[in-house]
């Protein structure tokens, strides 16, 4: 993507669980300016000068302020939960989406960036790294095999705002690193294996405009083996600063695994996706995203760009989604990046060269470093050549010999020779509890 959203290269949309996690109707509070004045009562006891939003209604809960990076790094259950009141998303529409609108829904296509640089530009803190790694329960991918970065020049495609130095420790180091060798995406064989039946297509609607992302069904801490919640992107579920959420969120595991809808072929809506569509009941982005992000360009927001998403089983029932499907992916927290000797990542770029109808895979070899702010988790980045439509596909590695998702896909160059991915801190890991707690 452009340094710029991939779904941005799809889209953006939102959300964030409701405090009861039921089905809510209510449209999220506006964004306000990050300049605006202080608010008291903030979560965690912030001190930033910015809310993320207020709300003249009746009754309406007093606005949150826009915690730093190291205050939300320390917000617990209650924090989670004073954001999830004020930030809602709309249940999918059942059957909302037939043939011709999965077929035709199509990646955001947005300007570029600045271009990434390799300089460096001071240290930044560690990050925490006490945090224990989720044990895997499945291995949706085979291990890669591509070749790793090199040391040459990065290319100047338009790329994130910014030249900030990566943070320290696990989350990165003291600079950006030259932009990673080349790899070309590779569609997976028809039928999918079964393993990565996890990985799927994610539907939505900004205005009346039809977008289309990725997404992984992620392991559930709180329901082990019954998870219904998929890892995605904050720009696949929210617009940012000054935006609205995104409606219809829609997610099709495994979708078009036995080839019904690829080169032109007709097949039908069930054909394509297997498990049919899991509509969104809840869902969850970092306050930063709502309050600063530019959908059109990626900048220190894109660092926390991850988004967490709860669905419903389309026929009613109980069952789970990791039950349906045969199985989730553990996302690795902290991971230590030295451990990260390789990447695959997954998805469904759906701008030039690709249709949107393949699951595609990037064998990337271990990831470089990219950053715009030093005080946020450094991203991870590849020399992927994906494109609009993979944006929130999975990010793989191998830890004990079974796959585990470290990032998805965020931002990219504008000539598609390169993709980076949230670093998946604390931040991302107590979002992730709260969801799942406020779920069981």
């Amino acid at each position: 993507m452009s340094s710029i959203s991939r779904a941005t290269r799809a889209a953006l949309g939102a959300s964030v669980v409701a405090l009861t996690m039921v089905v809510a109707t209510a449209c999220g509070p506006d964004n306000s300016d990050p300049a605006a004045a202080p608010t008291a009562g903030a979560p965690g006891g912030t001190t930033a000068a910015a809310t993320t939003g207020a709300t003249d209604k009746p009754g309406a809960l007093p606005p949150i302020k826009l915690p730093t990076a190291d205050e939300l790094k320390k917000w617990n259950f209650d924090d989670w939960d004073k954001w999830a009141q004020q930030n809602v998303v709309s249940p999918a529409v059942k059957g909302f989406w037939d043939l011709q609108k999965v077929l035709k829904a199509k990646p955001y296509k947005p300007g570029p960036g600045t271009p990434p640089t390799a300089q460096p530009t001071g240290a930044a803190p560690a990050q925490p790294t006490t945090q224990p790694p989720a044990q895997p329960t499945a291995q949706p991918t085979a291990q890669p095999t591509a070749a790793q970065p090199t040391s040459a020049a990065p290319a100047q495609p338009g790329g994130s705002g910014g030249t900030g130095g990566g943070t320290g420790g696990n989350g990165g180091g003291s600079q950006n690193d030259p932009q990673p060798k080349l790899v070309e995406m590779k569609p997976l064989p028809h039928p999918f294996a079964k393993p990565a039946h996890v990985n799927g297509k994610l539907f939505f609607q900004d205005g009346k405009q039809d977008y289309v992302c990725s997404g992984t069904v992620v392991s559930d801490p709180a329901n082990p083996g019954k998870s219904n919640l998929v890892w995605t992107a904050s720009h696949c579920l929210h617009g940012g600063k000054g935006g609205k959420y995104h409606t219809n969120i829609t997610f099709a595991p495994a979708f078009n695994s036995g080839g019904a809808v690829s080169a032109g072929k007709q097949g039908t809506l069930a054909d394509a996706e297997p498990y049919g569509e899991w509509g969104a009941v809840s869902g969850m982005v970092a306050p930063q995203w709502t309050a600063e992000a530019d959908p059109e360009n990626g900048g220190p927001w894109s660092q926390y760009d991850f988004g967490i998403l709860k669905v419903a089983n389309p026929d009613g029932s109980a069952k789970s989604l990791e039950e349906v499907v045969g199985g989730s992916v553990p996302v690795w927290f902290n991971a230590p990046r030295e451990q990260i000797a390789s990447v695959s990542t997954y998805g469904y770029p759906a701008a030039k060269p690709f249709d949107g109808m393949e699951l595609e895979h990037c064998e990337a070899g271990k990831p470089a470093r990219r950053s715009m702010d030093a005080s946020r988790p450094t991203m991870l980045m590849t020399g992927c050549n994906g494109s609009g439509g993979d944006s929130g596909g999975g990010w793989f590695t191998s830890k004990d010999g079974k796959q585990v998702l470290v990032s998805d896909t965020s931002i990219g160059g504008s000539d598609n020779t390169w993709e980076a991915g949230p670093y998946l801190d604390d931040v991302a890991q107590h979002a992730l509890e709260y969801f799942s707690k406020k779920g069981k």
